[in-house]
């Protein structure tokens, strides 16, 4: 594909882009598997262990492959079979009407995912109110934000309207605020907090810039005083007039309406910020301009919020989302590691050591920063890895990409199987194999 400089930036922050420049690296290493990579020999004869791993997870825990709900934040907040979503829009009842509960559950969702980065192995959050047991990483953070929530801590109303997030509240909190809220303490500490604070009050002037998406009802419905995410629920449905959207169009509020809470700090081009896009090879793509040849998109949170977002719209409205399948497997630590732990990557003994040397390493895990070559590698990889996996796993079962989705694969699945092979590998801190220095904005 020929990039013209007025189309590199559209290009590098579309879906399309993530699965054609992983599959730009995933091509070196199916043409010479033990040298195409700089950082990893690839070992696909080990492919049929990993998709082994995940078949024994989806057949333990669900009646059939169909029955594998999506991936989506939904999952983490109902931890330990606790359908705290569904109680939640019980409480509302019928004073609240559907498209109002679908936005507080969408306000809900984007602070959900955006706290939802890699929150270290030594931090828990014992949950007010339900089950009092003490919750850790992805499900304790969910559970977090659902109590603060709650509580109103994201409401600039607490009192009058406190199930709802805007964007006056998230400009005003504060890291002793968000500390408190997440219980952290010197004992219980939490990676990255300082950035997921400052990542909610980017968000929170975000959505008081930006009238089209998150103003006013953006269309007259919502609250007319307000900038909330939820609004973005009128925008997508005031051009639809049918039950379907296009995951596209969703993408589109996403990149443009949160692309300006994304550190400043991150990759540019022509001045903009393109968010988790890293320099990885200049030979990477050489069709394209030399300004962006080098580089790799992967926009994981704001996929891991689009597939968020989807379910929330389908479950209270009925809403069906067409285009899916222009959606990747998220590459972050989890479903990496499964392609670490059952050999199909094995990262290079140079780097081993490096990574080993870095200060923060723990029980001979190499350690490297998020912009590490390695990472880049190791996560591009991922992405195309997990399309040759949902390929297996579906030819085993029978099924296709409409019975048996990419996103239910990844639930079921291989960020599961990711976590399941970590405990049971690495009992002391049952982290990944290879461990990442966060700002708490990437994982």
């Amino acid at each position: 594909m020929t990039l013209s400089e007025n189309t590199e930036i559209s290009f590098l922050t579309s879906l399309g882009a993530v699965r054609e420049r992983c599959q730009a690296v995933m091509d070196r290493a199916e043409k010479d598997p033990q040298g195409g990579l700089y950082h990893f020999t690839y070992h696909p004869e080990r492919m049929k262990e990993a998709a082994d791993v995940v078949c024994a997870l989806i057949d333990r825990d669900y009646p059939s492959p169909q029955a594998v709900p999506a991936h989506s934040r939904w999952r983490h907040f109902d931890a330990q079979g606790v359908k705290r979503i569904d109680k939640l829009l019980q409480g509302w009842g019928s004073k609240v009407d559907d498209m109002e509960k679908t936005r507080r559950l969408l306000d809900l969702f984007v602070v959900g995912v955006l706290l939802d980065a890699g929150a270290g192995d030594t931090w828990t959050y014992k949950e007010q109110g339900e089950s009092g047991n003490r919750i850790g990483r992805s499900e304790g953070l969910a559970i977090a934000s659902l109590d603060m929530f709650k509580a109103g801590i994201f409401s600039s109303d607490p009192s009058g309207d406190p199930h709802r997030v805007d964007g006056d509240a998230l400009i005003a909190l504060s890291v002793e605020t968000l500390s408190k809220g997440m219980q952290v303490s010197e004992e219980n500490p939490l990676v990255g907090l300082e950035g997921r604070n400052a990542l909610l009050q980017r968000l929170g002037k975000a959505l008081n810039s930006n009238q089209t998406f998150f103003g006013e009802g953006a269309s007259g419905g919502g609250s007319d005083k307000v900038h909330r995410p939820g609004n973005l629920l009128d925008h997508l449905l005031a051009s639809s007039s049918s039950k379907t959207l296009q995951v596209r169009d969703l993408w589109r509020v996403v990149m443009q309406g949160f692309g300006p809470i994304w550190p400043a700090s991150r990759t540019k081009l022509n001045g903009q910020s393109l968010g988790d896009v890293w320099q990885y090879d200049t030979t990477l793509d050489p069709k394209a301009p030399s300004t962006s040849a080098s580089l790799v998109p992967f926009h994981k949170l704001s996929q891991w919020l689009s597939y968020s977002l989807m379910e929330p719209v389908h479950q209270v409205l009925g809403v069906t989302w067409k285009g899916l399948d222009e959606m990747t497997g998220l590459p972050e630590y989890r479903n990496g590691g499964l392609f670490v732990d059952t050999g199909v990557l094995v990262l290079r003994e140079s780097d081993l050591k490096r990574g080993q040397k870095d200060p923060g390493s723990a029980h001979g895990i190499p350690r490297f920063e998020v912009h590490d070559p390695v990472i880049i590698e190791w996560r591009a990889m991922t992405v195309s890895l997990l399309d040759l996996l949902a390929k297996d796993i579906r030819e085993r079962y029978g099924e296709t990409p409409d019975t048996l989705s990419l996103t239910a694969i990844l639930e079921g699945g291989t960020w599961k199987a990711g976590r399941v092979l970590a405990a049971k590998l690495r009992p002391e801190s049952k982290g990944p194999p290879i461990a990442i220095v966060s700002d708490g904005t990437v994982f």
